[in-house]
C-alpha cells in the first residue's frame, strides 16, 4: 500500500537518525514514536533501493515513496491484529485469546492468521511493550525541558491586573545544570524560544532533548508530523539534536526533569513569591539571580556544585553552537491553490507554478521569506510582505498564454454575460484594472457567487449602480446588496455650467486645433 507523504516526512527522519546520527533501532523509534520493527523494515527497504545518508537532493517525496514502497504485486500481506485492542480487552474478566482470535477470524476469514501464529506475534509485540529503558545519563548527552507547575506573577503598570505567567525550565542529564526563564505563554513560540535561549545559555548543544510530551511539541493533530511539531523538528535539526519525548506514564524517564523543576519551585519561585515585578525582563532578572545561586549550591550526595560538575562533565561534551541563531518558522499546511494560481497566508497573496491551479502545497514562513513546498519539494519562494490584501508573482510562474490556463479571463467573461451585460462589463473592469489579470480572479469570482446568494436579477442592478459610482471591488457590490441599494432608483450626475466670465478662465476654444471651429 503506499506510503502517505507524511510518512515520507518521517521516513528521512529515521534515515537521518539511523544512519547520520548512528542512533540504535530503539532509540530512532522512541524519538519517531513508532516501533522498533518499523524502523527496521524502513532501513532495510532505503538498503535494497541503493539509498545512503545524506539522500541525494533531487531525491523528492514522490520519488523516495517509489522507490521505498512500489506497487505491490501478487497475494497482499495479511491484515495483523489490533495488539493494543487485543492488550485492553485482555484485562476483562473471562476473555482470552481464544475468544479475540476468533473474532479476528471472523473478520478476516480467508487472509487472517491462525491461531498459533497469532499467539505467537501478540507474545512478541507484547515483549516490546514490557521493554524498560535504563537511565543512563552521559556527559553531554541529554537536555531535560518542561514547564513548572507553578507560575509567577505578572503586574500590569497601567491596569494593576495580575496575570499569571509559565516558568520554563531545562537540566542537563549529568550535571542537573539548571535554566529557567519566564515566558508570556505556554505557545509554539515561546516553547522554540526557551530551548534557543536555553542552548544559548550552556554554550553548546546536547546530542538528545528530552521534553515531557508537551502538545506544543509533541502533538499527534501536526499534517507534517503526527507526532513531533515540524517546527520543533526543525528546531532539532538546525541545533544536531535529536527529539526523544518521555514516554507516557512512564514517571523513570521524567525523573530528572521533574527534579529540576522542584528546584526550580522551591529554590526560584517560591522565594520570589513577595516581589511585585511589572515585567518580564524584571522577573528574569530575578530567576537568573536565585540560579547563580541554585547552581553554585553544594550538592548534598555528590561533592561539588552543578556548575562545577557542569564545567567538569557538560561543557566538554556539549557539540558548539551553529553559527547562525535559528529562526523560527510558521507552517501553513494544506494550503489549496486558487484559480488564480496564488495562495493565501497571512491574507496577502503569493504565486506557485501555473500547473499547480488547484492542487494543496504545505506553506513554511520567516519574518523575511515564504515558501511552498509541494510534496515535500520547495516549488516558489517570495520575500514576505506585510501588505493585507496584495499580491507577489513571480512573472516564472505565469503561464505563456491564457490558453494554456485552466481558467482564462475569457471564460470568467462569459460566466458574467451570462447574467447580464452590466455584470459583464463589471468583470471586464476587475480584469483590465490589474497589473496582472489573474489576480483579478478571486474577486470575479466573488462577484459571481454573490448572482447565487442574492439573485441574478439583482446583481446585475448591484452591478449597474456600482459601474456608475465607479466602485470596481467586490466589497463595494456586496455592500449595495446588503443594503439593499439595489431596488433604488439610479441618480445621474447633474452637471453644472459655471457662469463665470473673467480673462483668466479659459474656453472651449482654446483647447481646439489651429484653423478648426470649437
Amino acid at each position: 500500500m503506499p506510503a502517505h507523504r507524511t510518512t515520507m516526512r518521517k521516513t528521512r527522519e529515521i534515515l537521518r537518525l539511523r544512519w547520520g546520527k548512528r542512533l540504535a533501532g530503539r532509540q530512532v523509534a522512541r524519538s519517531c514514536r513508532i516501533s522498533p520493527s518499523t524502523v527496521g523494515d524502513c532501513v532495510a527497504r532505503a538498503k535494497a533501493a541503493g539509498l545512503s545518508w545524506p539522500l541525494p537532493e533531487d531525491l523528492d517525496d514522490a520519488a523516495l515513496e517509489e522507490l521505498l514502497y512500489p506497487p505491490q504485486q501478487g497475494r497482499p500481506e495479511r491484515p495483523l491484529p489490533d495488539f493494543p485492542k487485543v492488550y485492553r480487552e485482555l484485562k476483562h474478566k473471562g476473555v482470552t485469546q481464544e475468544l479475540l482470535w476468533l473474532e479476528y477470524k471472523a473478520q478476516h476469514p480467508d487472509d487472517g492468521y491462525q491461531y498459533s501464529q497469532f499467539c505467537a506475534l501478540y507474545r512478541a509485540w507484547r515483549t516490546e511493550l514490557d521493554v524498560v529503558m535504563r537511565q543512563e545519563h552521559i556527559a553531554g548527552e541529554k537536555l531535560f525541558v518542561d514547564y513548572a507547575g507553578l507560575k509567577m506573577e505578572l503586574v500590569d503598570p497601567k491596569t494593576g491586573e495580575v496575570r499569571k505567567v509559565p516558568i520554563f525550565v531545562a537540566a542537563l542529564g549529568a550535571s542537573n545544570y539548571t535554566y529557567a526563564e519566564a515566558q508570556e505563554a505556554e505557545d509554539l513560540r515561546s516553547w522554540i524560544a526557551g530551548h534557543i535561549r536555553a542552548f544559548e545559555f550552556y554554550g553548546g548543544v546536547t546530542t538528545v532533548t528530552v521534553p515531557d510530551n508537551l502538545k506544543v511539541g509533541v502533538t499527534k493533530a501536526c499534517f507534517y508530523e503526527p507526532d513531533i511539531n515540524p517546527t520543533y523538528l526543525e528546531l532539532a535539526k538546525h541545533y544536531d539534536t535529536v527529539i526523544l519525548p518521555t514516554r507516557v506514564r512512564k514517571p523513570r524517564d521524567k525523573a530528572k526533569v521533574e527534579n529540576a523543576v522542584l528546584q526550580v519551585e522551591r529554590w526560584v519561585i517560591a522565594p520570589l513569591r513577595k516581589q511585585t515585578f511589572f515585567s518580564l525582563d524584571e522577573i528574569n532578572d530575578a530567576i537568573q539571580q536565585r540560579l547563580e545561586w541554585l547552581n553554585n549550591r553544594p550538592l548534598s550526595r555528590l561533592e561539588g556544585t552543578r556548575r562545577s560538575l557542569f564545567e567538569e562533565m557538560d561543557r566538554p561534551a556539549l557539540k558548539p553552537l551553529p553559527r547562525r541563531r535559528f529562526e523560527t518558522p510558521e507552517w501553513k499546511p494544506d494550503v489549496g491553490v486558487n484559480i488564480d494560481y496564488h495562495i493565501e497566508f497571512d491574507r496577502h497573496y503569493y504565486s506557485v507554478p501555473y500547473q499547480l491551479t488547484g492542487k494543496r502545497v504545505d506553506v513554511r514562513a520567516t519574518a523575511t521569506i515564504v515558501e511552498c513546498l509541494y510534496k515535500g519539494k520547495r516549488v516558489a519562494s517570495h520575500v514576505r510582505s506585510y501588505r493585507k490584501g496584495g499580491f507577489t508573482t513571480d512573472p516564472a510562474h505565469r503561464p505563456k498564454s491564457h490558453q494554456r490556463m485552466k481558467w482564462p479571463p475569457s471564460r470568467l467573461v462569459r460566466m458574467a454575460s451570462v447574467i447580464g451585460p452590466n455584470t459583464e462589463a463589471m468583470v471586464k473592469e476587475v480584469l483590465e484594472r490589474k497589473k496582472h489579470p489573474e489576480q483579478g480572479y478571486r474577486a470575479c469570482m466573488g462577484v459571481l457567487r454573490l448572482g447565487k446568494r442574492f439573485g441574478r436579477d439583482r446583481l446585475e442592478a448591484a452591478c449597474a449602480r456600482a459601474i456608475t459610482i465607479q466602485a470596481y471591488t467586490y466589497r463595494s457590490i456586496e455592500s449595495i446588496l446588503k443594503t439593499g441599494l439595489d431596488a433604488q432608483p439610479l441618480e445621474q450626475p447633474q452637471q453644472t455650467e459655471l457662469a463665470l466670465d473673467h480673462e483668466n478662465i479659459r474656453g472651449p476654444g482654446y483647447y481646439t486645433r489651429r484653423g478648426e471651429q470649437p
